[in-house]
């Protein structure tokens, strides 16, 4: 499956790879866990049509360098985003953001001075005790599930890919999103990543959601089972000016379930600040 991303941003920890797409008002698309950028590759094209498209793998995800003694929580993470949108010398772009990414360019915003013209946050990480059950489970016993065999592990991950979508995935495109996280490099970054995924990343900003200074849109699968709707209406409430766009018959994963109706959410201006972002079924 293509979806080399050509370019490096050196960082303390390890070598991030990104990519830049078309021609246009800036937009940069961030993923989560255990993601990569591969779960933005038919969004990407589309939006590239009309806007020029930053896409990166999250330090230690995907095709960015994964090593021993790696920082890639999500507060590292943030760190590390705030540096590239330097590096690219993004002033104001539009942002969005999948899952942990979510996390990531909030914590960049709100407590790392980052600005962007408008947010998008798709079924996000961004407040609530997200880091419960499997999650918490694998979390707390990284040193436990790094030494399953490599049978083991990987089926592991590729179920925890399953639930994370409602409609399934075509064979190819599992085991591109597996890929990287086989083998013993690959396997134990799929552990550190959990390890280091603490709640109070979103803690430390959560009491600060009610001023988030630009136009934010909040888009969620109706049939999330990793964040379930009422993360999507504890946010919405959190931000008191933010849309709330649900995607039926879509999982965690609405860039696979439903990335048409994602796509028409993500190039629809926004409301203006006083019309009702009520529920929508798709577009």
């Amino acid at each position: 499956m293509n979806g080399k991303l050509t370019r490096t941003f050196e960082t303390p920890d390890g070598a991030v790879r990104w990519d830049v797409l078309g021609e246009g008002e800036p937009v940069v698309l961030l993923h989560g866990t255990p993601f990569s950028s591969l779960i933005w590759r038919d969004i990407a094209p589309a939006l590239a049509r009309d806007h020029r498209v930053h896409l990166w793998d999250l330090l230690g995800f995907g095709q960015s360098e994964q090593r021993d003694g790696q920082d890639v929580g999500p507060a590292a993470q943030a760190k590390v985003f705030t540096r590239l949108l330097e590096h690219w010398g993004l002033e104001r772009p539009r942002v969005i953001a999948h899952d942990i990414g979510g996390a990531v360019a909030l914590r960049a915003m709100l407590l790392h001075g980052a600005r962007y013209a408008d947010l998008t946050l798709v079924d996000a990480v961004a407040c609530g005790e997200w880091g419960t059950g499997f999650f918490r489970l694998v979390r707390e016993n990284a040193h436990l599930f790094e030494q399953l065999p490599d049978y083991a592990h990987e089926a592991l991950v590729e179920s925890h890919l399953r639930h994370a979508t409602h409609t399934g995935y075509r064979p190819d495109v599992l085991s591109a999103h597996v890929e990287p996280w086989r083998g013993e490099r690959g396997r134990a970054a799929y552990y550190r990543q959990y390890r280091q995924a603490e709640q109070a990343a979103t803690d430390e900003f959560q009491h600060l959601l009610g001023d988030v200074p630009v136009p934010t849109r909040i888009i969620w699968g109706r049939e999330d089972r990793f964040l379930p709707a009422p993360f999507a209406e504890q946010l919405h409430a959190l931000i008191p000016h933010s849309e709330l766009h649900w995607i039926e018959g879509a999982g965690h994963t609405v860039q696979e379930d439903a990335p048409a109706q994602l796509l028409a959410l993500l190039t629809r201006d926004f409301l203006p600040a006083d019309a009702d972002a009520g529920a929508v079924a798709g577009v």
